[in-house]
């Protein structure tokens, strides 16, 4: 796990290809990520497909309530087929831009 910080975003990357073992440590670690928008980079991890996305929805439900953003960059999935709760993003570039959309949102008070 490559962790990097931008401003008020944190990039976590998945060095190991394994979703699973990146979710438990997350988990673990999830009180150093708490007070930051997260962008989860999970582009590595070819086997990564839509049952594996839905793995990070109990995580991504949490984040929401500390009132911040969590996006996870993926690669080779269906985006029609992603559920509404998660928001999954081709790459990272896109994932900062919905973090700001969402900030300004969170400023507006939506």
């Amino acid at each position: 796990m490559k962790v990097e910080r931008k401003g008020h975003t944190t990039i976590i990357k998945d060095t190991e290809s394994n979703y699973i073992q990146f979710i438990e440590k997350l988990t673990v670690q999830y009180n150093t990520f708490k007070d930051a928008n997260l962008i989860l980079d999970l582009t590595h991890d070819k086997t990564l497909d839509l049952s594996g996305l839905k793995q990070f929805q109990e995580l991504t439900k949490i984040h929401i309530k500390n009132n911040k953003s969590l996006v996870i960059v993926a690669e080779n999935i269906d985006f029609n087929k992603v559920p509404a709760k998660l928001k999954v993003v081709p790459s990272i570039l896109e994932a900062h831009d919905l973090i700001e959309m969402d900030e300004i949102e969170r400023d507006l008070g939506f």
